[in-house]
């Protein structure tokens, strides 16, 4: 009997232990996180105003200007990022979920993009200025957009793969015994199950992109006009903030919060919208 007791208390203690530097990391995670956001906010917020979104970023020493070039190259090339790795991350996590249990090619994939995802993004960056930058004689938006989707893709891959593993096998096994072919189970049935989640793993591969900064510096470099040719050298927002930030100009410095500050409302929009979207239903 004292042996059980002693051997309760131990693990009563060591209960009390872990829920004390659970909680801990916990508050010390979110204060971080806080006084974070609340820097960004208050210096970003003074910065936001309509010439942000109708001025190029403006020459060193004068004032005013905005970041009309960089925000609309941001999503120039955020855009086509997401329209390439969208299709190929997906397809690719439906096969290796649903086709590649035994296969050789996906045993290959998957360590491919584990080693994707653990590579260093200036890796990448340096990579795409190799084959696509110094092979042409020039910086251009393709060629951002092409580094920042060995960026995104391994994230959507990795993604709709776990969640395709988490659906039931018994919904599987309910399609074939109604006569469904296997791609039609694949696509229609397991992937329309998971599609909260896949909707999650893009958007996280669209949130890590948003800020890169040094795949970007190698291949889009920058632009201080305005342009929408993808075949030119490109501005953008993280190029713009790391240039800014480490200028001596306050105005320069005031426009690389203001920067910061809507990647950060970007991130949190596309998210909110995704859960309300894309959130589970329950049925009526």
């Amino acid at each position: 009997m004292d042996f059980n007791q002693t051997l309760y208390r131990r693990r009563k203690l060591a209960n009390s232990v872990g829920l004390t530097l659970s909680m801990g990391s916990m508050i010390l995670g979110l204060a971080v996180l806080l006084w974070i956001l609340t820097v960004l906010f208050g210096n970003g917020l003074s910065a936001l105003d309509l010439n942000m979104f109708t001025q190029d970023t403006p020459a060193p020493g004068t004032e005013g200007g905005g970041l009309r070039n960089a925000i609309v190259g941001s999503l120039l090339m955020v855009g086509f990022t997401v329209l390439l790795a969208t299709p190929v991350g997906i397809f690719a996590g439906v096969y290796l979920a649903e086709y590649g249990d035994t296969s050789k090619t996906a045993e290959m994939t998957r360590f491919v993009t584990d080693i994707m995802l653990s590579a260093p993004s200036i890796v990448l960056g340096l990579f795409v200025y190799a084959i696509a930058v110094a092979t042409v004689g020039s910086f251009s938006g393709w060629a951002g957009t092409l580094a920042l989707s060995l960026i995104a893709v391994p994230v959507v891959v990795r993604t709709t793969e776990n969640m395709l593993r988490l659906v039931p096998g018994s919904l599987r096994e309910a399609a074939f015994a109604l006569g469904a072919p296997r791609w039609k189970v694949a696509t229609m049935v397991t992937l329309r199950a998971a599609k909260s989640g896949v909707m999650t793993g893009l958007l996280l591969a669209v949130a890590r992109i948003s800020g890169e900064t040094a795949p970007l510096l190698f291949t889009a470099l920058n632009n201080q006009f305005y342009s929408a040719d993808m075949t030119k050298p490109m501005a953008n927002l993280p190029v713009v903030i790391f240039q800014f930030a480490m200028s001596p100009y306050e105005n320069w410095i005031r426009l690389a919060w203001g920067g910061a500050l809507l990647i950060t409302l970007a991130v949190l929009v596309l998210n909110i919208l995704a859960r309300v979207f894309f959130r589970d239903r329950a049925p009526s």
